[in-house]
């Protein structure tokens, strides 16, 4: 039993979780002040989310619409039944009384039935002013087409008066038949669920409702909510007890002090159960059912009950802080389990309550047939533990994501001697862009070499990862909404070729000073630290299930930045075969890397641009990197991941040695372009990450921008906006014959000495599908005239395999014969470019035709 509230992003609406209680029937022959109410036949209860015995409530009723159970009611005499207002008004329309039955003296909705009656219901009552249940009055009469049969197992419940005060941190019993953890459904046969929860004063359940929760949201109660729980949660009502009753006992009688109401998730931390407290609504009760006798009873609250510790308004509340998830020092894992199977490699794994480890199922290829020889080790015991259970998930085989597999332990393990619970995420978990995170292991595998900054990561934002490795046009998920990977950008770069087959890893992150098992490594990946993490998220409501003990916990962090995190929907640019190229996100930040950005140091004396256009190449301007007539080879180092001086988000340094310079052989001794092969590879991040190329023509629609220096010291990358000119408009505009291969741009007014030009630097635009492509890379000390990459797609396409081509659109680069008179307009203004700039702004159409 729990509550529950759904939160959806960026509109945090509060839905109400049913839940359902018992409540004693009156008899038909007293009177309502008289009536024998709040006596259930003497029986033995289980503390806690248990199975209640039979007739330990007599008060509880089911109510059914069609064919199954909707809310938990309580029977307040022969003909009335009090339950809550929301499980019958939808949209502001109350549902007709004839869609709904009752069931009475009901203890297993599987039945046996013997003893159980059913009832339709003639009428249901609801406040006026009820509207919304976070709104509160969230109470409804039910009048029963027939009196209910009074019994041992249909008997009434007490209510309190208006003046009745329930003490603070007394134990209540709430009953119902909802689900036993979120999305967890009672399983069959569906016997009736009780539990014991304290009430809390208004003031501590405020205080904890002030604490930031699901998408840092809080809540602010109103008159006519009483709470009740722990702060610890853990145990809660929750979805399909809605309407139950809380009932508490005072001088050998049970009094109805709630109706279960609503919550934010079930028996989460911090957030106690809210119910409609009975008493204020005394008047009303008696005003609905007056002159329809026998009704109700409110008998005098005891006088022993009436005197006790009235809570202050300003009074300090206790916040419960995570039970999982600490550790000494990070790497030093107290949830660190091995399972030994006899025969085999020792599998890493995570302790995830008292009584469970969650391992890959691929370490237990075979189905277990000898539990007995298994033994699981944990940190700080003497001795190794058995296994009594062993539960692969239904997916594990042919799922990477799914390669779960939990095993019980035979006696539980006192998590205060040593080990500790790791945290696991809610669905709804949102692991902030930036999140310190930590590699641990994972499944078979030999310990990794090297020194432990090598396990360092931080996430990346979940644009970046989905569009890496997602497909093109795919909607990223939003924060709140499961994400489909998570990526790491390790602190440090990992050396070249060094990776292991036999390293598996998990992530845990922090949050708050709270350790999380975020993912879990895919095993298909052979390098020593993984480049994208499947979410274990997604697997929580399964361990949850399995388990029924597992330590989830709600988001701590809530730094989304200034800027805060997008929350419209984002695709992604197209993806090629070999990978993601072109991707930079719209809503690019100040300073932001521009990934396909490099630093070209030539020899030590000079640094030209280049442009990353697969992870082993670089493609630069020839005459910045090579010098005229020269047969030597220079000392050329890559540098990508820089922007200036100034820290960026998630800005990491990569640098590459050049091992080789290829050139087009077809062009003679003074080719434009040249390609820079590297030492090693560059694995995709934000820091680091090819441009896609264009095969030839303006892609429609796009935007062009020179991206170079203003000063080469400093070397903050600059971009400035141009037009690609047709070959007629750059002849006409700079009087000089257009070279093959080349075309020209035209700046916005006073733009044209922002980008220094020494160094060459690129062209690039970015098409109406969201990619970026590279153009061009400017020629020897020109501003205007850039060297087409389109031109060059076999040489490069044979060269480097991976070099991704978008496919042809717009106009050629190059002119057509007979095309080199200038249009009449510029006649006169051709000597001034400025002027005839003035002229071009009416001539744009044409450079997209």
């Amino acid at each position: 039993m729990s509550q529950h509230l759904f939160l959806p992003l960026v509109i945090f609406a509060i839905n109400p979780i049913p839940r359902a209680f018992q409540d004693s029937a009156l008899s038909p022959t007293e009177e309502p002040e008289d009536l024998d109410c709040g006596h259930p036949e003497p029986s033995a209860r289980i503390m806690g989310g248990s199975d209640a015995q039979p007739g330990t409530w007599p008060w509880q009723v089911s109510l059914h619409q069609g064919r199954g159970h909707i809310c938990g009611g309580s029977l307040i005499a022969p003909s009335w039944v009090l339950s809550a207002a929301h499980c019958f008004v939808t949209n502001g329309t109350l549902e007709p009384a004839s869609e709904w039955s009752v069931l009475l003296g009901v203890h297993s909705q599987d039945g046996p039935l013997e003893g159980t009656h059913v009832r339709s219901v003639a009428a249901i009552l609801v406040p006026d002013n009820y509207s919304k249940v976070e709104l509160g009055s969230d109470l409804a009469l039910l009048r029963l087409a027939s009196p209910a049969k009074l019994g041992p197992t249909v008997r009434p419940i007490c209510l309190p008066r208006a003046s009745h005060r329930f003490v603070h941190g007394t134990a209540c019993w709430a009953t119902g038949w909802g689900d036993v953890q979120e999305a967890d459904p009672l399983p069959l046969p569906w016997v009736l669920q009780e539990v014991e929860l304290r009430l809390l004063g208004e003031a501590a359940c405020q205080c904890l409702y002030s604490q930031p929760g699901p998408f840092n949201l809080t809540f602010q109660l109103l008159p006519g909510m009483l709470c009740a729980g722990y702060p610890e949660g853990r145990r809660d009502t929750c979805q399909g007890d809605s309407g139950g009753p809380l009932v508490c006992e005072e001088g050998g009688r049970w009094f109805q002090a709630g109706i279960t109401s609503f919550g934010f998730g079930c028996g989460r931390r911090n957030r106690p159960g809210v119910f409609t407290a009975v008493a204020p609504y005394e008047t009303w009760i008696r005003e609905q059912v007056m002159g329809l006798e026998p009704g109700p009873a409110f008998p005098n609250q005891p006088q022993e009950s009436q005197t006790g510790p009235w809570e202050s308004r300003e009074e300090n509340c206790t916040i419960a802080l995570p039970e999982c998830g600490k550790a000494r020092r990070p790497g030093v894992w107290p949830w660190e389990a091995q399972v030994i199977v006899p025969g085999s490699r020792p599998c890493h794994g995570t302790l995830v309550s008292e009584s469970w480890v969650l391992a890959p199922a691929s370490c237990f290829l075979d189905p277990p047939r000898d539990l007995d020889s298994w033994r699981v080790l944990l940190p700080s015991r003497p001795r190794s533990e058995r296994v009594s259970r062993f539960v692969p998930h239904e997916n594990a085989t042919w799922d990477n994501a799914s390669d779960l597999a939990l095993l019980q332990l035979d006696a539980p393990v006192n998590l205060s001697s040593g080990p500790r619970a790791v945290c696991l995420p809610y669905p709804e978990h949102y692991f902030l862009p930036g999140s310190r995170c930590r590699l641990a292991r994972w499944g078979r595998g030999e310990p990794a070499l090297g020194p432990s900054a090598q396990f360092e990561a931080e996430l990346l934002g979940g644009w970046w990862c989905h569009c890496l490795y997602g497909h093109k046009g795919a909607s990223v998920p939003l924060p709140g909404q499961s994400p489909h990977q998570l990526c790491p950008s390790y602190q440090e770069e990992e050396e070249p070729g060094r990776c292991w087959n036999d390293s598996h890893w998990s992530l845990m992150c922090r949050e708050e000073g709270t350790w999380f098992l975020a993912g879990i490594g895919d095993f298909s990946s052979t390098c020593l630290r993984p480049r994208a993490f499947s979410p274990l998220q997604t697997h929580s409501p399964w361990i949850s299930h399995v388990t029924r003990g597992a330590y989830l916990e709600e988001q701590l962090a809530w730094d989304w930045g200034p800027d805060g995190e997008e929350t419209e929907t984002q695709t992604c640019p197209p993806h090629t075969e070999h990978g993601a190229c072109g991707l930079r996100p719209e809503a690019a930040q100040k300073g932001m890397l521009w990934p396909w950005l490099a630093e070209v140091h030539v020899a030590g004396d000079r640094v030209c641009t280049g442009i990353l256009v697969a992870p082993g190449w670089v493609l630069a301007a020839t005459h910045c990197v090579l010098r005229l007539g020269s047969s030597i080879v220079p000392h050329i180092e890559v540098y990508l991941g820089r922007a200036g001086a100034s820290p960026l988000p998630h800005g990491r340094q990569v640098s590459r040695m050049v091992i080789s310079i290829h050139l087009p052989r077809h062009l003679g001794l003074g080719p434009p372009l040249s390609l820079l092969e590297l030492s090693s590879r560059v694995e995709p991040s934000p820091s680091a990450l090819p441009i896609c190329l264009h095969q030839g023509g303006v892609p429609p629609g796009a935007s062009c921008w020179v991206l170079g220096w203003k000063d080469p010291q400093d070397r903050v990358p600059i971009a400035t906006a141009v037009s690609i000119l047709t070959p007629r408009l750059c002849h006409c505009l700079y009087q000089g014959i257009l070279p093959p291969g080349t075309f020209c741009v035209l700046y916005a007014e006073g733009q044209e000495d922002r980008c220094e030009v020494t160094s060459a630097p690129p062209l690039l635009c970015q098409t109406e599908g969201g990619s970026w492509v590279l153009m061009g890379m400017a020629v020897r000390g020109s501003q205007e005239l850039f060297a087409a990459i389109g031109p060059e797609e076999t040489w490069i396409s044979q060269t480097v395999a991976e070099a991704h081509f978008l496919p042809s659109s717009g106009s050629p680069y190059w002119p057509a014969t007979g095309s080199d008179l200038c249009p009449p307009e510029l006649a006169g203004a051709s000597s001034s470019p400025k002027a005839a700039a003035l002229i071009l702004l009416l001539l744009i159409p044409l450079i997209q035709d």
